[in-house]
C-alpha cells in the first residue's frame, strides 16, 4: 500500500508538471491495479463484489492500451450499438472516477475553469475537459453523447469538437413517451451505426444488436433477482461497489461476460447469512471517497445499500425484433429522462419491490434535476411510508463536500431509524403484553364464569333434595294420619 500511494503521488507530480508525459504512467497505474483486483482482491468484501471489481478495473485498462478500440460517450450512451462493431464504451464520467484515483481531479477542475468553464458545471465533465485540455490523456477518435439528465452533456462534447476537432453524435432523447418519439429516436439511432461503420471502417451487424438485447434481457431479470436477495441478506461490499455496478450497466449490459458474473453474484449471495441490520436504497450518484459515508456503508454489519436506483435506471423488457426501436423507448423511459415525477414513481416502484427501511438521495453539485426534484421524491417516499434523507455534496471534488455536515445529518438520520425501531419493537411488545393480559382476563372470566355456573346447577340440586325430603316427609304423615282414623 505504501508503494502504491508513493506511485500515485509521483504521477499526479507528473501530470502537473509534464502532462504529456505522462499517459503512459496513468496507464501503466491502471494496469497494475487491474492485476492487484484480481490476484489481490480486498478482504471483506462478498466474492462477488471482488469480482466486479476486477472485472470493470480490467475493463477500463485494456480498453485505454488499445488506441481507436473505444469511443468516449456519457454514461447514457447506447453502448449495445457501440459493441456490435466491437468497440468499447468508455463513460467521461467513470473515467473522471479513475483519474480521481491519482487525486488529480482537484488539478483538472481548476484547469477547466481556468479555461473558462463555468464553476457550476457538473464536476465529472469539468473533470474530462481539464484532462484533455492539459494533454493528460489523449483526444478520443470519437464520442457519443445523448441529451439524456445532464445539460452540460452537449456543451462538453460540443467544446471538445470546436477545440480538439473530435468528431461526435449527439442523440435528442425526446421528452415525451408515444410512438412518435420512439420513430423519431430509433432513426437516430440507426445513423450512429453508419457513422460509426465510417469512422471505424467496421461493419454493424444487426443480428449482434438482437443478440446483445437478449442477453440485456436476461441480466436485467438477474439483477432484480440479485438486490431482492441482498435485501435480505448481508453481502459486505462497498459504496464504490455500487458505482463500479453501475458502470457494468451501462457499459457491459448486453455481453455475457456481465450477465455470467451477475448469475454468480445470485447463487454466490444465497451462500451468505441473513442481514438483520438498516437496509438502505440509495438515489443518484454515489460518493465513493466520502469518509464518513465510507464508516457506515463499507462492510457494515448495521447498515447497507441494497440497490441503486442509477444501476437499474431502466426496467423495459426489450423486443429483440425491433432492436432500434427498443433501445429508442430503453432510452426515453429511462428514469432520468422526462418530468421528475416520472423519476419519483419508478423509484418508488423499485421500493414497493425491495422494501427498504430508508431511502438516502445524493443531490450532486452541478446536478440540477438531482437537487430540483428532491422534494417530488421525498413526497412520494413519504406516501409509501418510508423515512427520506436528503445530502448534499459532490461525487467526485472534496472541497464541494463537507464530511463534517454529512455525518452529523446522516448520524442523526440513522439515530432516528433505530429509534422507530426501538418503537416499533416497545408497542409490539405492549400489544403482545395487551393480548396477553386479554387472554388471561378472559380465562379467568371463563373460569370464573363456570365456577359460577357449577355453583348454580349444585345449588339447585340441593334444592331438589330438599324438596324430595319435605315432599317424602309430607306422604309419611299422610300415612300415620289415615292409620289413626283406622
Amino acid at each position: 500500500m505504501w508503494l502504491a500511494d508513493k506511485y500515485i503521488d509521483y504521477v499526479k507530480e507528473q501530470a502537473v508538471e509534464k502532462p504529456e508525459e505522462s499517459w503512459g504512467k496513468l496507464l501503466l497505474g491502471f494496469q497494475a491495479n487491474k492485476l492487484r483486483t484480481k490476484l489481490l482482491p480486498k478482504k471483506g468484501l462478498a466474492k462477488g463484489y471482488q469480482r466486479l471489481e476486477a472485472m470493470m478495473m480490467a475493463f477500463v485498462a485494456d480498453s485505454l492500451a488499445k488506441p481507436g478500440s473505444y469511443v468516449w460517450g456519457n454514461i447514457f450512451a447506447p453502448c449495445e450499438i457501440i459493441q456490435c462493431l466491437g468497440l468499447h464504451t468508455l463513460s467521461i464520467e467513470c473515467l473522471a472516477c479513475y483519474l480521481s484515483g491519482y487525486h488529480l481531479e482537484d488539478y483538472l477542475i481548476d484547469y477547466a475553469q481556468n479555461s473558462g468553464m463555468a464553476p457550476t458545471l457538473c464536476s465529472y465533465h469539468k473533470t474530462f475537459v481539464g484532462a484533455i485540455d492539459s494533454g493528460v490523456i489523449p483526444v478520443p477518435r470519437y464520442a457519443v453523447t445523448t441529451s439524456l439528465s445532464c445539460d452540460g452533456n452537449l456543451n462538453t462534447f460540443r467544446y471538445l469538437e470546436k477545440k480538439k476537432g473530435v468528431p461526435f453524435t449527439f442523440l435528442d432523447v425526446p421528452y415525451r413517451d408515444d410512438k412518435a418519439s420512439v420513430e423519431y429516436l430509433a432513426g437516430q439511432l440507426r445513423e450512429l451505426a453508419g457513422r460509426l461503420e465510417e469512422q471505424f471502417g467496421r461493419r454493424f451487424d444487426e443480428e449482434k444488436l438482437r443478440e446483445s438485447l437478449r442477453i440485456e434481457n436476461e441480466t436485467r431479470r438477474e439483477l432484480v433477482r440479485f438486490f431482492e436477495l441482498q435485501s435480505e441478506r448481508r453481502y459486505p461490499g462497498e459504496l464504490i461497489s455500487h458505482l463500479y455496478m453501475m458502470m457494468g450497466m451501462h457499459l457491459l449490459v448486453g455481453t455475457q461476460q456481465f450477465l455470467d458474473l451477475i448469475r454468480f453474484m445470485v447463487e454466490d449471495i444465497q451462500t451468505y447469512p441473513a442481514f438483520t441490520g438498516k437496509k438502505i436504497l440509495w438515489s443518484h450518484l454515489l460518493p465513493f471517497y466520502q469518509e464518513s459515508l465510507q464508516s457506515y456503508f463499507n462492510t457494515n454489519e448495521n447498515y447497507q445499500i441494497i440497490a441503486s436506483d442509477i444501476i437499474i435506471d431502466s426496467m423495459e423488457m426489450l423486443d429483440e425484433e425491433q432492436p432500434f426501436h427498443a433501445l429508442a423507448e430503453k432510452i426515453i423511459r429511462n428514469l432520468y429522462n422526462g418530468s421528475y415525477s416520472h423519476k419519483a414513481q419508478m423509484v418508488g416502484r423499485l421500493a414497493a419491490k425491495l422494501r427498504p427501511d430508508a431511502v438516502i438521495q445524493f443531490c450532486h453539485w452541478g446536478c440540477k434535476q438531482s437537487s430540483g426534484g428532491s422534494i417530488l421524491l421525498k413526497e412520494q417516499m413519504q406516501k409509501m411510508d418510508i423515512p427520506m434523507l436528503i445530502l448534499d455534496g459532490d461525487g467526485i471534488d472534496k472541497r464541494n463536500s463537507h464530511d463534517g455536515q454529512i455525518k452529523t445529518r446522516l448520524e442523526a438520520f440513522l439515530e432516528m431509524l433505530e429509534g422507530e425501531a426501538e418503537d416499533e419493537d416497545r408497542n409490539a411488545g405492549e400489544e403482545t403484553a395487551e393480548a396477553e393480559r386479554a387472554e388471561d382476563g378472559n380465562a379467568e372470566e371463563e373460569t370464573a364464569e363456570a365456577e359460577r355456573a357449577e355453583d348454580e346447577n349444585a345449588g339447585e340440586g340441593l334444592a331438589g333434595d330438599r324438596e324430595e325430603i319435605r315432599e317424602s316427609g309430607e306422604d309419611a304423615g299422610n300415612g300415620k294420619g289415615e292409620k289413626k282414623r283406622c
